[in-house]
């Protein structure tokens, strides 16, 4: 079998959050997991389209492996972000993390309804956070076969 995408390089991960302690929470915890990755981030769910399409001043953007999704976003709704993720034939390759505070059913259903791979409810504390994005890393970058990046 052959070597993993971490193995490889650094996991791009696009973190979409508003909450700047979140953020940083998110940030710390992969430092203390030691996910090799390039965290990019962004405050919306507008910027968070412009950046996954390569549009306006993320025209070179990375491809992200991974994307940590809050729901609860200004200037676009990350329900909505979820949307347009998964109905882009380039997009919605990209496995999707939920990291929201909402613990609503009818949220969960219509996240995974919409090809979330996964959702998780803050807060979480940080060790169990670091233990989750050690699980992200190993299924997804050590287990699951991803595409190549999409030209």
């Amino acid at each position: 079998m052959g070597a993993s995408l971490a193995a490889l390089r650094p996991v791009a991960i696009l973190l979409v959050e508003d909450s700047p302690t979140d953020a940083l929470l998110a940030k710390e915890a992969m430092k203390q997991a030691r996910v090799a990755n390039e965290l990019y981030h962004v405050k919306d769910g507008v910027e968070a389209i412009s950046f996954l399409r390569r549009q306006d001043r993320y025209a070179n953007a990375p491809r992200p492996d991974l994307i940590l999704l809050d729901l609860n976003l200004p200037k676009m709704d990350g329900r909505d972000v979820l949307a347009e993720i998964k109905s882009d034939p380039v997009l919605k390759v990209i496995p999707v993390v939920v990291l929201t505070t909402s613990q609503s059913e009818d949220d969960v259903m219509r996240a995974y309804g919409s090809h979330a791979n996964c959702y998780i409810t803050k807060p979480i504390d940080f060790d169990r956070f670091i233990e989750v994005v050690q699980a992200i890393e190993h299924f997804w970058f050590g287990i699951a076969c991803l595409p190549q990046e999409a030209v």
